[in-house]
């Protein structure tokens, strides 16, 4: 049914998924209706607006099943990897194997604001003594605890070092739960020092040889225990394979990113564009299955840009948004107040570059560990991100901060000043809980005020 892009209701989605059953939707087995999910207990769903085509519908129904995924591979004999803090490495090597699926225990800090806190694991968190002054994620530690949201990992890894502190924290106690991790260590990212031999990173940072030849030692480590786990060996050949599903994927993603952030008036919501971005990382647990769901919402992208249809009024404000959201609901309160995404960094932009396949597979994985934007200075990061500012022709910044991050600590500060300097572009920092309800209006007085800004300055 190709009919005009709009952004509906979780109520108005029940009619609307009845007139694409009798128009004969066809759906993968994890479809059916977004309400069933308000059962389960997503309960922030019914506040939500949505894209309203079949390609989106298929999007949540992938996102919004990956338990059952994870359950259902278990059941099947396959070895779950839970993979923590790296943001798109160990998933791309665990995926490499046949029989593994990989996902992100970090994924949990989303759960208090899609359950509007009604799993209570920021509760167990505090009774654990990881309290508010942390970082949302602390809600994983409450998903150890219940086991209710995921399958207790096979393997479970870690990234330690230059990552972020309060992850560090929770995952040793999680550890001292009893489960066991395999640590590696992402060092801190600098320049080459004297006569040592700098190497370009994907995404244009620059890093020392030695760093790469050690991020590849500790990658070689996770190797060495998927091949023990599975008793398969993963060696050049089987990463190979694996890098290049995931650059198919990442492919699949620049287009769609492309078109939606550049194409007047916007073809696709910041919504579901910020799902469409997280799959990049682990392939929502199903990596030939998180393929067709983005080229379905490819194909319907281009169908309207085509057509010079939108789901937004064009000329909208054009924002650059850094940072992902505690709560979803706040990517609808942009457009609800005339903004429209133009561009993102979403804290993994290394995930969406793509690998490099002129190099050895495990040289390759280790160069893109080391290019996550959040292993080296927040200069760096800055200075990527007005690279992409420009690039996107963004009239404004957004820099969601995260509610008790350590990484959030000075950094926003730092990257809205070389925002500000760099570009002249207008700049709005916002903190954003799991439940941003409270504070609606005077997020909402903000938006509105950024975009009047943008409209002052076109004269």
């Amino acid at each position: 049914m190709n009919d005009t892009p709009a952004q509906i209701t979780f109520d108005q989605w029940d009619r609307r998924y009845a007139l694409l059953g009798a128009a004969g939707l066809d759906e993968p087995s994890y479809g059916g209706p977004l309400r069933r999910h308000l059962t389960d207990g997503d309960t922030r769903l019914a506040h939500l607006r949505y894209d309203n085509s079949p390609a989106a519908l298929r999007l949540w129904n992938f996102l919004l099943t990956e338990e059952d995924r994870l359950r259902a591979a278990r059941a099947d004999g396959a070895k779950i990897v839970g993979a923590m803090k790296d943001l798109g490495t160990v998933p791309v090597m665990a995926y490499s194997l046949d029989n593994v699926a990989s996902f992100y225990p970090d994924g949990a800090w989303w759960i208090p604001c899609m359950m509007e806190l009604s799993a209570g694991l920021l509760d167990i968190a505090d009774s654990m003594g990881i309290d508010e002054s942390f970082c949302p994620v602390r809600a994983m530690l409450g998903a150890f605890v219940t086991g209710e949201h995921f399958p207790r990992p096979d393997l479970l890894t870690c990234s330690v070092g230059a990552t972020c502190d309060d992850l560090s924290a929770i995952a040793q106690r999680i550890e001292a739960m009893g489960a066991e991790i395999l640590w590696w260590e992402a060092p801190h990212r600098r320049r080459p020092e004297g006569d040592e031999t700098p190497v370009k990173l994907p995404g244009g940072f620059i890093a020392p040889q030695r760093q790469v030849s050690f991020v590849r030692s500790q990658l070689q480590m996770i190797a060495d225990a998927l091949s023990q786990l599975t008793g398969e060996t993963l060696d050049s050949s089987a990463l190979a394979g694996g890098i290049e599903a995931a650059n198919r994927i990442r492919s699949v993603l620049r287009e769609l990113r492309q078109l939606a952030y550049t194409a007047d008036p916007c073809p696709m919501g910041a919504l579901e564009m910020l799902i469409a971005e997280m799959l990049a990382i682990h392939f929502c647990s199903d990596r030939a299955e998180c393929e067709l769901v983005l080229k379905e919402l490819l194909t319907e992208v281009r169908r309207r840009v085509d057509a010079g249809l939108g789901v937004s009024q064009p000329g909208a404000a054009r924002v650059f948004w850094i940072n992902p959201v505690a709560d979803l609901r706040v990517m609808n309160l942009l457009e609800e107040c005339g903004g429209r995404i133009c561009g993102t960094e979403y804290l993994f932009a290394h995930a969406l570059d793509e690998i490099p396949t002129d190099i050895e597979p495990m040289e390759a994985l280790a160069q893109m560990a080391l290019a996550d934007p959040m292993t080296g200075p927040s200069s760096d990061r800055a200075a990527r991100i007005c690279d992409d500012i420009r690039k996107s022709g963004a009239e404004a910044a957004v820099i969601s901060r995260i509610s008790g991050a350590s990484h959030c600590a000075m950094e926003g500060t730092v990257i809205a000043d070389t925002i500000r300097r760099e570009i002249g572009a207008a700049v709005l920092e916002i903190e954003i809980p799991p439940l941003s309800d409270s504070m609606r209006s005077t997020l909402k007085t903000r938006l509105e005020a950024l975009v009047e800004i943008v409209k002052q300055r076109r004269g």
